[in-house]
């Protein structure tokens, strides 16, 4: 009988997935199937189809340990994850190993409010109408702001309103195409 999938037990379609980040000397690898690799790329993640997290976390590799808790830890917003994650249990140098993925891709990147990684140049649209303090005006839900520049604060980015040049929460924008 073939190896199952890590993560959710399929046994078709299996590959190789290294867990980033992994200290020397771990094994970082763990076979999980296309279903799976096709799901942990897609951002947002879909809440339904990672339900079997809830057995994967109690795995004895602890790749998929921390995989698991990388993923939970993205789903963290469902009650179901959270409770998952206040249950797994990591050794302290598994916790270091999931933690400095989530610490390198969530402290550098600009995200919008639906995650995506903002980037100088790109396009945005307001998802909610904003009151813009000292310039007398509220920039309306779906206006599109061209060309936004990025600050040093992940948090926020800078573009052109209204012809004015001001500070935007990168939380109520949505990238454009």
């Amino acid at each position: 009988m073939a190896q199952p999938c890590q993560l959710c037990g399929e046994v078709h379609d299996l590959s190789a997935f290294e867990v980033s980040k992994a200290p020397d000397g771990v094994n970082a690898e763990i076979m999980i199937c296309e279903a799976c690799t096709s799901a942990q790329a897609a951002r947002p993640l879909h809440p339904d189809y990672w339900s079997f997290l809830t057995t994967a976390m109690w795995s004895e590799s602890p790749a998929v340990k921390v995989m698991s808790y990388r993923l939970l830890d993205a789903l963290k917003s469902n009650a179901w994850a959270q409770e998952a994650l206040d249950m797994i249990y990591l050794e302290p140098e598994e916790q270091s190993w999931a933690e400095a993925d989530l610490i390198a891709s969530t402290s550098s990147a600009t995200r919008d409010s639906n995650g995506a990684i903002l980037n100088a140049g790109d396009n945005v649209t307001l998802i909610k109408d904003l009151v813009v303090k000292g310039a007398g005006f509220t920039a309306k839900r779906g206006t599109m702001v061209r060309g936004i520049s990025l600050t040093d604060n992940p948090e926020h980015i800078e573009g052109r309103v209204n012809g004015q040049h001001i500070v935007l929460v990168a939380a109520f924008l949505k990238k454009s195409n």
